[in-house]
């Protein structure tokens, strides 16, 4: 697949410059890290969460779970995960697994965890689970306008 057509349409919106990244097919984002031969610190990975009205994905570093106490404190209100299938039907274009964290290419609203801007460059799944995209800090934070920022990680 190598990048989902709609990330691919959204970076260039954006006026993203991007270089792609093939690994062999992993199974998680720790995976592929090591695979990739990237820092998990740096790896960005999306969390798809439901309430009863919508999704929204929180973009945390690969080395961190969702940490759903504070999500809860800071939004107000308790969120699930995502079924499989529910992530099919959002995600046509991507592998099961392989969300990239760019969740206002699908419309969704998105969570980030602001330890990911410390980072020079920032790397996330293109879609399949044998590419990743690399983009600076800079356009990385411009893909993430309109995001809701603060720590909704915990360390694994």
């Amino acid at each position: 697949m190598a990048i989902s057509p709609t990330l691919d349409s959204f970076l260039n919106q954006k006026q993203v410059t991007y270089d792609l990244i093939p690994h062999k097919h992993t199974g998680s984002s720790m995976e592929t890290a090591e695979a990739a031969h990237v820092s998990g610190n740096a790896l960005a990975k999306a969390v798809i969460l439901k309430d009863a009205e919508r999704y929204i994905m929180v973009v945390i570093q690969s080395s961190e779970h969702v940490d759903l106490a504070e999500l809860k404190r800071q939004v107000g209100h308790a969120f699930e995960m995502a079924t499989e299938t529910e992530l099919g039907e959002v995600f046509t274009d991507c592998s099961l697994g392989a969300v990239p964290p760019v969740g206002a290419a699908w419309g969704i609203d998105v969570y980030l965890d602001e330890c990911l801007l410390e980072q020079d460059e920032v790397f996330f799944e293109a879609g399949d689970h044998e590419d990743l995209v690399r983009v600076t800090r800079d356009d990385f934070e411009r893909l993430m306008e309109g995001a809701n920022r603060g720590h909704f990680g915990h360390s694994i």
